[in-house]
């Protein structure tokens, strides 16, 4: 007979409010990440390296963007351990002020013709300092969403903090689209690329207001309450869960798709060494669609995943976006913006989401109450900082006036999902699985009776939509 759903932490569960903070946390934290990623294909490579050598330009600068996922197995490694022993609610905060005054702080930079190689040092810097930052993040919203959701719908609820890191990038690239299309390229170059980070300002203001309403976790302070709140969590984790963790780090590599799609697809696209030349502001329509038909499917493949479970949705997406990677990039290199777009709708909009909507909720389930956050950031941030090495890689295996640049690149995304679909099909499946049961390997779904599925019902009543206050 199936356990009744009292096997869940005691307390008040902020389902509502945990889901719209972590949404509106990882929209605002993700714009700021991810204004310099577009930053970093568009613009930077003009303004803070030497002019000399454009294909030298263009790999300094997309290594910059790599160099923010170095300092995340760093910042996860500090940051996990704060959300494991002082709450999810406290390292988040401190997640959202480091990003909001490092990237105001990118605004503020002058250029390389200014201060000479002082400019990308500080633009280094400052990237370290954002890759600290957003180490935390994912971790620290989905820990919180996952432990404040109810029983048998924690997929669907979690991923509502991927549909706010996607809405963060339509918001990046959007503020970027008026000023490319309508502002004079000189004024564009000069100044009018700071506007996006300076406005980030209001990241702070507005995070600080969403997350200070919600709630520490019930099952974190259950942990509190029977002392069993670990001093070294990421050493437990290690210990206990290593095998779950290489699993995730291999998952991580997923990392790959949005890494093609608006980071090395962006500097294929537009920069004058490879020839292509899409217009910048057309350019930037690619990503923004993308990620607007991403918001729509997230939902419904984190509901998807509450019903069949967790590891076919993600099996399916890294497998069918690793194969359309050579779609997309061919449709780029014949400067066909149609289908272009098109691809990018099906491979980022659509079927990426498989893996995208389904991680917060399979990621932090591997792992128990007691050192779900650091377990999850270490290892997510280790698979991707492997991929945030990848669009230097891309430009230096595919530079500029290479041939068959599309089977390159496309061959080594694939290589990347492959793994990262092998990996998921090792995991044991977590979508039914008590919270007081994650992290056990020897703890499996149960199966959905009409007792489970009226008691569930009751729960959500009860729990979700009478949380609000």
């Amino acid at each position: 007979m199936a356990q009744p759903l009292e096997h869940e932490p005691e307390g008040e569960h902020q389902t509502r409010k945990a889901t719209a903070s972590g949404w509106i946390g990882s929209a605002l934290e993700y714009y700021d990440f991810f204004i310099y990623a577009t930053a970093a294909s568009l613009i930077f490579p003009q303004i803070f390296f030497p002019k000399g050598d454009p294909k030298a330009a263009i790999i300094a600068s997309l290594a910059t963007y790599g160099v923010g996922y170095v300092a995340r197995p760093i910042g996860a490694f500090f940051l996990g351990h704060w959300g494991d022993t002082h709450g999810r609610k406290q390292v988040l905060v401190l997640c959202m002020f480091l990003m909001g005054f490092s990237t105001v702080a990118v605004g503020l930079l002058p250029t390389y013709d200014q201060v000479g190689l002082w400019a990308p040092a500080m633009l280094v810097l400052l990237r370290l300092i954002q890759g600290f930052a957003v180490a935390g993040e994912i971790s620290g919203a989905s820990s919180m969403i996952l432990e404040h959701a109810p029983f048998g719908r924690r997929g669907f609820f979690a991923s509502f903090t991927l549909q706010g890191v996607q809405a963060g990038q339509i918001l990046a690239a959007a503020v970027f689209l008026p000023l490319a299309h309508f502002m004079p390229a000189d004024d564009f170059n000069r100044w009018g690329w700071r506007i996006p980070f300076i406005l980030s300002f209001l990241v702070i203001v507005a995070g600080w207001i969403i997350r200070r309403e919600v709630d520490e976790t019930p099952a974190f302070t259950e942990e509190g309450q029977q002392g069993q709140v670990p001093r070294a969590p990421m050493v437990q984790a290690i210990t206990e869960s290593w095998r779950d963790m290489l699993r995730v780090i291999c998952m991580a590599l997923m990392n790959v798709i949005p890494v093609v799609t608006s980071i090395f697809g962006a500097a294929y696209a537009v920069q004058p060494g490879y020839g292509i030349g899409f217009d910048k502001d057309v350019y930037l329509w690619i990503p923004v669609l993308g990620n607007i038909l991403a918001v729509i499917v997230i939902p419904f493949v984190g509901n998807l995943s509450d019903k069949i479970g967790r590891r076919p949705p993600i099996i399916f997406g890294a497998l069918a976006s690793g194969l359309l990677s050579f779609a997309y990039l061919y449709a780029i290199s014949i400067h066909n913006v149609p289908l272009a777009m098109a691809m990018s709708l099906l491979m980022w909009g659509v079927v990426y989401q498989g893996y995208n909507a389904v991680f917060p909720s399979f990621f932090p389930e591997l792992f128990p109450t007691r050192t779900r956050v650091s377990a999850m950031a270490i290892s997510q941030n280790l698979g991707t900082l492997v991929t945030a090495m990848l669009p230097a890689l891309f430009a230096t295996v595919a530079p500029p006036g290479a041939t068959n640049i599309p089977v390159i690149v496309g061959s080594i995304t694939l290589a990347a999902t492959v793994l990262a679909a092998l990996s998921a099909w090792s995991a044991r499946e977590t979508y039914r699985v008590h919270m007081h049961d994650l992290g056990k390997p020897d703890a499996v779904p149960e199966k959905k009776t009409v007792y489970d599925r009226q008691r569930e019902q009751s729960l959500l009543n009860s729990r979700a939509f009478k949380s609000l206050g």
